[in-house]
């Protein structure tokens, strides 16, 4: 009886991390970290490069004297590759390097920029990498460059084609208190491009296609995208066997993918983040919570509401305006039912005429996101409160956690920030399919930008629209050591030359015999293969703990609304990062990499 009492204390009684994992001392401060999908963090500073073992704090290698910022360092989709961005002695390059070991496997002096964006080609072995350089500024709202497509054969970095794209509106990484401040520029506030069926489409200037092999353009469909000063606010595009819907400035838009002819256009729907294609009906949500790239904070725009359009023809079949001074993203509630909320209420609308089935006030200060938890309750969130709401209408559960004291709110807002980006990276915006129901896919799964990896995007529900649906993928491809470890999509090497590093140090995998190379291998393989069926729990809010002296992140988890995670951490730094396979959460102060325990 003595256990099982004890098993039930210990159930009921919430995870609490009070000391670190592990601490990682590095050669200057960090200047960013970031994860892997194999559970490697990578760490730049002022004068090197390092890859982290993110379960016991080993330097897996490090390239010294070489200076890069977050722009210069982007994994390759699929891959166990990232890109690096180099440049030393008046001379730039661009280099794949196998994360795992840190050789060269391809580097090409031709290319030469900050990393922007990338896309992957599988079958037909394509690597598309957008490049900007001059890619700093202070922070502002009207900074444009032009930025190069290029397209590179995956295993061996061979260039086939570039393309430069027009003159487009950057957004910061962050916003300095020193308004004079350089900060590295972005293209967070577009989408990436995309791979599909033999060709490649960017969306940059409106909507252009080009033959993936050739660079030969098939489809130009210009307009205007993004409001001037904000990010993202139009909607993810969305493929189907025969069209391409695209939103822009307040117009929703089908194009042909045969002859990039526009098929039909609704117009004046009101600025359109969020489209979502039910079989044959588009449902479009107008209005909401927008970053402006000026300084980081959220601007509301309308008018607010839902639309749903027909699919085929583009006649709008009803029209939902009651949404009262914002909105958050949509949520498929389910099959006949979608669910949003706005600053005072939540309401569920039928499917099929956009008839408000209920509404209830829900009393969250700022709402900014909506969720759908495994009861199938709809789970509303802002900065500091989140609640819980069934079908029926009733509120299930609530919490509310205040940040630690007054003059936080610049450092709640971005920790907030980066636990929502990290919540929705983690599969937060899964979308259930219901039996009956056929939910389109955006396509996007071998495209990446550095939206996933930062939360540039200051406002909760960018996040939550923005979030590529199933973010893991089951397809993979190794290129480096990883595939001595066997499996069916290791890659042929013969040929491709892995190249050894004048500036490559600290090589873990040099130290280890056989045997033990083969078991690291194995865990870092096996941690992406879990990421690929990951879906995240727990939203985290920045607070004063109830059970221990001190603050730190407390864990609600969306499904029961109970706080069982809490991570004292005084002293957060903004950035911080979690990586849920292995239950921790990083932080930095000064040169250390800190790890605590989330379990």
């Amino acid at each position: 009886m003595k256990w099982f009492l004890s098993l039930i204390i210990l159930v009921l009684t919430p995870v609490v991390a009070t000391a670190q994992v592990w601490t990682a001392k590095l050669d200057k401060d960090l200047q960013f970290y970031q994860t892997t999908d194999f559970g490697v963090v990578l760490a730049g500073t002022e004068k090197s490069l390092y890859a982290i073992d993110g379960s016991s704090g080993e330097t897996l290698w490090r390239r010294k004297d070489i200076t890069v910022d977050e722009n210069d360092v982007a994994p390759i989709p699929g891959t166990d590759l990232i890109l690096l961005s180099l440049e030393k002695s008046n001379k730039s390059r661009i280099e794949a390097v196998d994360l795992l070991s840190g050789s060269s496997i391809w580097r090409s002096e031709k290319l030469a920029g900050a990393i922007m964006q990338t896309a992957v080609d599988f079958q037909r072995n394509l690597l598309a990498v957008v490049l900007v350089k001059d890619s700093r500024n202070r922070a502002r709202n009207d900074y444009k460059q032009r930025p190069i497509l290029h397209i590179l054969e995956l295993g061996s970095g061979r260039e086939l084609w570039n393309y430069q794209i027009g003159q487009v509106e950057m957004m910061p990484t962050n916003w300095p208190e020193d308004k004079g401040k350089e900060v590295s520029y972005c293209l967070d506030n577009y989408y990436p491009p995309v791979f599909l069926d033999g060709r490649l489409f960017t969306f940059y200037e409106g909507v252009t296609s080009f033959e993936s092999m050739s660079g030969k353009e098939r489809l130009r469909e210009k307009y205007k995208v993004n409001e001037e000063g904000l990010a993202l606010t139009e909607a993810q595009p969305i493929f189907t066997s025969d069209r391409i819907f695209v939103s822009g400035r307040g117009h929703v838009r089908a194009i042909s993918r045969d002859d990039g002819n526009t098929v039909w256009e609704a117009k004046d729907l009101g600025l359109t983040p969020e489209m979502i294609l039910l079989d044959d009906v588009l449902v479009v949500r107008t209005g909401g919570q927008f970053t402006r790239l000026e300084n980081g904070e959220t601007a509301q725009r309308g008018p607010y509401g839902v639309s749903a359009v027909d699919a085929r023809t583009g006649k709008v079949l009803w029209r939902y305006k009651s949404a009262d001074k914002g909105i958050t993203n949509l949520v498929i509630a389910d099959k006949n039912t979608i669910a949003a909320a706005d600053n005072d209420e939540i309401f569920y609308l039928d499917l099929s005429i956009g008839k408000r089935v209920w509404r209830l006030r829900h009393k969250i200060d700022g709402a900014a996101y909506a969720v759908l938890n495994e009861s199938s309750q709809i789970v509303i969130g802002g900065r500091s409160e989140i609640a819980a709401f069934n079908l029926s209408g009733n509120e299930a559960w609530r919490v509310q956690r205040n940040p630690p004291g007054r003059g936080w709110l610049r450092t709640v807002t971005a920790i907030a920030a980066r636990a929502a980006s990290l919540y929705f990276r983690f599969g937060g915006t899964t979308t259930t399919v219901f039996s009956g129901l056929r939910i389109a896919n955006t396509a996007m799964r071998f495209s990446s930008s550095g939206l996933s990896l930062r939360s540039s995007v200051s406002n909760l529900q960018a996040l939550a629209t923005s979030a590529s649906r199933g973010y893991g993928t089951a397809r993979f491809s190794n290129f480096g050591i990883a595939s001595k470890a066997g499996g069916s999509n290791s890659r042929n090497l013969r040929g491709i030359s892995r190249n050894r590093v004048s500036d490559l140090e600290d090589r873990l995998m040099d130290r280890l015999d056989p045997a033990k190379q083969l078991e690291r291998l194995s865990r870092y393989l096996w941690h992406r293969e879990r990421l690929a069926t990951l879906r995240g729990n727990w939203m985290y809010f920045y607070t004063e703990l109830k059970t221990l002296d001190g603050n730190g992140l407390a864990g609600v988890n969306i499904n029961n609304g109970r706080v069982d995670r809490e991570v004292r951490i005084n002293t957060l730094d903004e950035r911080f990062i979690s990586d849920e396979i292995l239950g921790v959460i990083y932080s930095a102060s000064g040169n250390k990499l800190l790890s605590y325990s989330m379990r």
